[in-house]
């Protein structure tokens, strides 16, 4: 699946509700052009914000970006230094926009470990966009499936030493509401750019029914052309959730 002639826009009575976007490819983008690592991920925040203001324009509720994930803390110092430096120019220069646009900015993950500045300016942001009605931006920081789990588990264990669970009443429902935000659907649709076929660790409680869409375009290179293919393709789809 890759680019290819203009799409038209997708049937706006059934769009998925949620979508998600593991956002891969930034580093064999630079590659490819002798760059540094750093200088994809800087061209993929170009990506971001088209695919932000466009799921703004055609009504997605919500959009979850998989930002930054509890594995990366591994990658070479200088890589993540420099991906909260991103993370902190991103925020600062496109604050105003979203604002404006009634954008309501969000995060799920372990985002107190975030650099101290980049965690400030994100903290600052939620604030500001706390009561808009618009697009929900969560933005997945520090974020692992397993680590919410872990930590939803951590949430229960506390409420039943303190009496106030009975842990016969644990159900998947229950589970759900002590994820980090209990309030976003379910993911209709996650696209993965860069031609890798799997989660990473991305919602994989939320993940169960989701449909999913895998491209070959690198993330840097993924614009609203592309974006309009998966949503045409996922508007294909039959979803039956287990049933017939």
């Amino acid at each position: 699946m890759t680019s290819g002639s203009k799409q038209e826009l997708p049937d706006i009575k059934n769009l998925p509700v949620h979508l998600g976007v593991i956002m891969d490819g930034n580093g064999r983008w630079a590659k490819k052009r002798g760059l540094p690592r750093l200088a994809g991920h800087r061209a993929g925040m170009k990506s971001v914000k088209q695919i932000v203001n466009s799921c703004g324009e055609i009504g997605i509720r919500y959009l979850t970006l998989y930002a930054f994930s509890v594995e990366n803390w591994l990658r070479p110092k200088a890589e993540v230094t420099g991906l909260m430096r991103i993370l902190r120019e991103y925020l600062l220069k496109e604050i105003d926009e979203l604002d404006g646009k009634g954008v309501k900015i969000v995060a799920s993950g372990r985002i107190d470990d975030l650099e101290k500045t980049a965690l400030k300016i994100l903290k600052d942001c939620i604030k500001r966009t706390q009561h808009n009605k618009g697009l929900v931006l969560n933005l997945a920081l520090s974020y692992g499936g397993r680590a919410e789990l872990a930590d939803a588990v951590k949430s229960l264990s506390k409420d039943i030493k303190s009496g106030y669970l009975n842990p016969d009443k644990i159900d998947e429902s229950l589970i759900s509401k002590h994820l980090y935000h209990p309030e976003i659907p379910d993911p209709d649709l996650i696209i993965r750019t860069s031609g890798e076929h799997r989660l990473s660790n991305f919602l994989i409680w939320q993940s169960a029914y989701s449909e999913f869409y895998f491209t070959e375009v690198l993330w840097p290179d993924f614009g609203k052309e592309d974006l309009m293919r998966s949503l045409n393709e996922y508007q294909g789809r039959e979803r039956r959730f287990g049933r017939i």
